[in-house]
Formats: structure tokens, C-alpha cells, sequence
């Protein structure tokens, strides 16, 4: 087993004996209203699937634009093709 497997399968049992050993009810109060009582595992659950939500967001590779621009390779007079070193016969043998 990798060293990577052994540290899903301990992060996902600390987070199973987090979520069973806090499983009692709180109130929780909302902007508008009375407090409501609430589970803590719906609160914390909330709570981590904002942070992974947040946590891709933040880590997406931002979108990045081409340097190369079409009006500028117009502009340039056209470079001659660079000569061949190559022979006859190596040039029968590529084809």
C-alpha cells in the first residue's frame, strides 16, 4: 500500500470519529427569524462542501491569453525558407 492510500484511509476515519462524536443538535441562527436547533453533521457537512466548493474556485488555473498576435506576424516581410543541408539521397530516404 502507498503512503498516499494509508493517508486518505486515516484523514477519512478522523473525519468519520469527527462527525459521530459531534452529532447533537445546536441552535443555529439565521439572518431572518428565530434560532432553529440543528444538527451539528448538517452544520459541519455545510460547511466543508463550501470550503471544497470555495477551494476549487480559488485553485482553477486562471484563464491566460495568447501573446501572439495575427497583426503583428502580417507586418513582417516574409523570411526565405532556410536551405537544406540535406542531400538527395536523404531527402529520398525521409519521403
Amino acid at each position: 500500500m502507498s503512503g498516499k492510500s494509508i493517508a486518505i484511509i486515516i484523514l477519512t476515519a478522523l473525519l468519520t470519529l469527527f462527525l459521530t462524536v459531534n452529532n447533537d443538535a445546536v441552535e443555529f441562527n439565521f439572518i431572518i427569524g428565530q434560532p432553529v436547533e440543528v444538527s451539528k453533521l448538517i452544520v459541519i457537512g455545510v460547511c466543508i462542501l463550501i470550503g471544497f466548493i470555495l477551494g476549487f474556485i480559488a485553485g482553477r488555473p486562471r484563464k491566460t491569453y495568447s501573446s501572439y498576435n495575427e497583426e503583428i506576424e502580417r507586418d513582417y516581410p516574409q523570411q526565405q525558407e532556410k536551405q537544406s543541408n540535406l542531400s538527395d539521397e536523404d531527402r529520398d530516404y525521409i519521403s
